[in-house]
């Protein structure tokens, strides 16, 4: 069990789930994910501002994956290969998001230099995670993208950071919107809704017909969890 990761723990699972089934032949390992952030609600104070923001942006959701090594093609269906993985923390960062448990409840403390300080630092967690398949890219929008929803400055500070095109966070920002930040299971709504976007729109991967694309998981620390992907053709999934 893996409790307290905040909304980087998708990554964390996945990138525990990797370890473990490429290192125990013939695993397959069941994630879940699950937030209740019920335990955030209070009635309206001016001097938690923090909560009134999380109360504006946090919803409750699950997602699942079972994640495995050597795939079995003619009985399983892979979605997405999880080619290797990082995590950083970024320097400084440590009263950035904060979570105090008290009587009344969890209190949440948002710092204003959040997505400054993502938007400063998401470059360099990038390259070392790409490294497999090169490491220096020209052009961050040659990758499909899978970014935890945190909330629009963020994702405005990372779309602006690299260069990236309006529709590469398109997916993210469509599950901001219909379901809020939904904590470590972000990760998960996301690369499901890129799957059924591109089979939908008869795309050649299930990486909106990329190859490769890049997770990113973003919460306390400030900690940011990078992994590579490298998607699967349409045709297996169906």
């Amino acid at each position: 069990m893996l409790y307290q990761q905040g909304c980087y723990g998708g990554g964390t699972a996945l990138r525990v789930a990797k370890d473990l089934a490429e290192n125990n032949a013939g695993a397959r390992v069941l994630v879940v994910c699950s937030e209740i952030t019920a335990i955030t609600f209070h009635a309206p104070n001016e001097a938690q501002l923090g909560c009134l923001v999380g109360q504006a942006l946090f919803g409750d959701g699950a997602g699942a994956a079972i994640i495995g090594s050597d795939p079995d093609t003619l009985v399983e269906k892979p979605i997405f290969q999880l080619v290797s993985a990082a995590q950083i923390m970024i320097p400084d960062s440590e009263h950035a998001i904060e979570g105090h448990v008290r009587e009344m409840g969890l209190l949440i403390h948002l710092s204003e230099d959040v997505p400054k300080l993502i938007s400063d630092n998401v470059e360099a967690a990038l390259r070392e995670v790409v490294a497999p398949i090169g490491g220096v890219l020209s052009d961050w929008n040659s990758l499909f993208w899978a970014v935890h929803a945190g909330g629009r400055a963020i994702l405005d500070g990372v779309e602006a950071k690299l260069k990236l095109k309006r529709e590469k966070l398109g997916v993210t920002r469509h599950i901001l919107r219909e379901y809020g930040n939904v904590a470590s299971a972000c990760v998960l709504f996301v690369l499901d809704e890129m799957r059924e976007r591109s089979v939908k729109e008869g795309l050649a991967t299930t990486g909106e017909g990329l190859e490769w694309g890049v997770l990113i998981g973003l919460g306390p620390g400030l900690t940011m969890e990078t992994l590579l992907l490298h998607s699967v053709p349409v045709a297996i999934t169906k």
